[in-house]
């Protein structure tokens, strides 16, 4: 089946790969549970409340994957995915904390709990553990991609902080922003999974872009139904990005397509960030109709088929075919 094809079946979901993955994840889990624990009370208490329940846990699967994709039969890849968890929890921990998000993950954010600090000092516990972590998993070069990847997520999070309320942002400096915030960790737990492998120079770079390129497609969907979706979709509030003036593609598409009018409401609600309870309704009827959503997700369409063909490189064991689904299901969230 081509990618085309997969991506246009949304009914397709990761059942099948969180199957093939459920001994390794369940390893991972006790790992994560281990590795939070502190005398600090505090500590795993928050870190619970954000690491259990229903999250899927997309990131440390993606590690586990790659290795098994890339012949891994060891547990070399357990300790890697378990970094991967801690740093992507620590930096939505540190993101809630700067964005005053009241949601994360269905639940009540962290720091409107304990507050910011204690928040954010437990995202650099979480930091810690993760490279605590890595130096235990003995590769130094999973060490080098996982620490680069912590570095290039803090300058897009600070290119996206100085890059708010700007409606003249460019779509070429958006796609910077969430290849760094967010593509980076897909990209840096796929090749991180590769490594512990032994794969080859060419499997750790396939499997890098597979990584990259499904974390875009999974951001621009993010972004997307922030104008279209559910708490229930998203984990938390729709309409966050538009509050906090974001400039994301849907926002950034909707201005270059309104007229007069609709751009002096945009630079009213999101360079100004003066808002009235109606303005996100308006933002979304725009959104809608200049078809700033659907050109989004057709973007993230492309980036998820180029994800799928990274893997026509590879043996075709059965994670190939549970990786494809991924990427689709990266997109399939929007249908």
């Amino acid at each position: 089946m081509d990618a085309a094809a997969a991506i246009s079946r949304p009914e397709r979901s990761i059942e099948i790969l969180i199957a093939l993955a459920a001994p390794d994840m369940a390893a991972v889990d006790a790992l994560i549970r281990d590795r939070m624990q502190s005398p600090v009370a505090v500590i795993p208490a928050l870190a619970e409340h954000l690491i259990g329940g229903s999250a899927k846990r997309l990131r440390p699967l993606l590690t586990v994957a790659a290795a098994r994709l890339c012949g891994a039969e060891d547990d070399a890849c357990l300790k890697l995915a378990t970094a991967v968890e801690f740093i992507h929890t620590a930096t939505l921990l540190h993101d809630d904390g700067v964005d005053s998000s009241e949601l994360r993950r269905g639940k009540v954010a962290a720091h409107l709990i304990w507050g910011a600090p204690a928040a954010v000092l437990v995202g650099d516990f979480l930091f810690s553990r993760a490279f605590e972590l890595m130096v235990e998993a003995g590769s130094m070069e999973a060490l080098e991609v996982l620490a680069r990847a912590s570095r290039v997520i803090s300058e897009g999070e600070v290119l996206q902080l100085t890059s708010a309320h700007d409606l003249n942002l460019t779509q070429d400096t958006y796609l910077d922003i969430i290849r760094a915030k967010t593509a980076e960790l897909f990209a840096a737990a796929a090749e991180a999974g590769a490594i512990s492998a032994g794969a080859s120079p060419e499997q750790r770079t396939a499997m890098r872009a597979y990584g990259t390129s499904l974390g875009l497609a999974f951001q621009l969907v993010d972004d997307a139904l922030d104008y279209s979706g559910t708490s229930e979709a998203l984990g938390k509030n729709p309409g966050d990005d538009f509050r906090e003036g974001k400039a994301t593609l849907p926002l950034l598409l909707a201005i270059q397509r309104s007229g007069a009018r609709e751009t002096a409401f945009w630079e009213r609600t999101v360079s100004k960030l003066q808002k009235v309870d109606d303005d996100f309704r308006r933002a979304r009827e725009l959104v809608a109709s200049t078809g700033a959503g659907e050109a989004t997700l057709q973007l993230a369409d492309e980036y998820a088929a180029q994800a799928q063909a990274e893997l026509e490189g590879f043996a075709s064991n059965s994670w190939r075919p549970a990786l494809n689904d991924l990427a689709a299901f990266a997109v399939s969230r929007s249908a």
